[in-house]
């Protein structure tokens, strides 16, 4: 079969290589989509860790075509919650399983996605509706470290919303703190991702600092970074309302630094939290894609080959884009 795979720090190719076997208690999936994420061109640059000669691809979906797991036969379709904890070290026994120090995650130290075969534990398969387009299941990822951060940020109804960054982690952020009954904005420079923001629920969308405050002269009850961009990191306390709080979901290389004001947080007690994976959301995630809650079909930009996957991961993203999907 052919698979995406990164070899090191700026090697990726696609290649042949042999069709994976399920072990005990996992299933073998025919890849029928799978997301590039931002992690994934931190990964390609080194700016993640990440272990190599790895098969790429930590948002995907298929159909089982083997395994013989109970409540997993053939022909079913499937998400992949990518991340297996081990259950036993510190942070695990204490309910904080995405921060396990033994995780093993699917398209970073396992093979993913990129790729026409997968395989993964059963335990860490959600299954899908048939009739689901299978475009749609390649979001369930996202959407499940997303609401990780939104229940952390704990948008409540009547209170504003900012959500920082037009890419599909902040399309998604939006229509989450919407569902909470929040007045909700999007802040891009990018007047398309502005007009799809509009037209996905956002109650405005503006393109700076002083555009917001003409409207939210205070600030935003919860301000949500979703861009993972060094200056929109740091600008984030500084948009909270007093009494404030910020989410940072978005990621920044590793090592990257960002200045803040304790001062200004401190006086104006601006809360500041950070977002890590996708601790027992991915099957919510996915009954919000099946059924429709969340609408993923205008976050879809465009659809790629597995032999297009290489360069796409290694290139930045083409200008508007919000989600490519790899169809192997």
């Amino acid at each position: 079969m052919r698979a995406t795979q990164l070899l090191g720090i700026g090697d990726i190719r696609t290649m042949d290589v042999p069709i994976p076997e399920p072990g005990p208690g996992e299933v073998l999936i025919k890849v029928e989509a799978s997301g590039i994420c931002g992690t994934d061109r931190h990964l390609f640059k080194g700016e993640f860790p990440s272990v190599p000669g790895k098969t790429l691809g930590h948002e995907f979906s298929g159909i089982v075509v083997e395994g013989n797991v109970a409540g997993f036969p053939k022909g079913t379709r499937v998400t992949c919650d990518p991340n297996t904890w081990c259950g036993t070290c510190d942070q695990c026994q204490r309910g904080r399983v995405n921060l396990c120090i033994n995780n093993v995650a699917t398209g970073i130290h396992r093979d993913g996605g990129f790729a026409e075969y997968c395989t993964f534990p059963a335990s860490k398969a959600v299954v899908l509706p048939a009739d689901l387009d299978p475009l749609y299941g390649a979001f369930c990822e996202p959407l499940a470290c997303t609401l990780h951060g939104m229940d952390i940020g704990g948008a409540r109804a009547g209170e504003k919303v900012l959500i920082i960054g037009g890419g599909v982690i902040g399309l998604l952020a939006l229509q989450i703190a919407k569902l909470a009954g929040a007045e909700v904005m999007l802040l891009t420079r990018s007047a398309g991702k502005q007009a799809l923001g509009l037209s996905t629920g956002a109650d405005f969308a503006v393109g700076g600092e002083d555009a917001l405050r003409d409207i939210w002269p205070d600030g935003a009850d919860l301000v949500v970074e979703c861009a993972g961009v060094r200056s929109t990191v740091a600008q984030s306390p500084k948009l909270a309302r007093t009494g404030g709080r910020v989410v940072i979901l978005g990621v920044l290389p590793q090592g990257e630094e960002v200045p803040i004001e304790p001062f200004d947080m401190l006086f104006r007690e601006v809360q500041m939290h950070f977002s890590f994976l996708n601790p027992f959301t991915h099957g919510r995630a996915a009954q919000m894609v099946a059924d429709g809650t969340i609408d993923v079909a205008p976050l879809i930009s465009r659809t790629i080959s597995l032999e297009d996957a290489a360069e796409a991961i290694a290139t930045p993203p083409m200008p508007g884009d919000v989600r490519a999907i790899v169809v192997p």
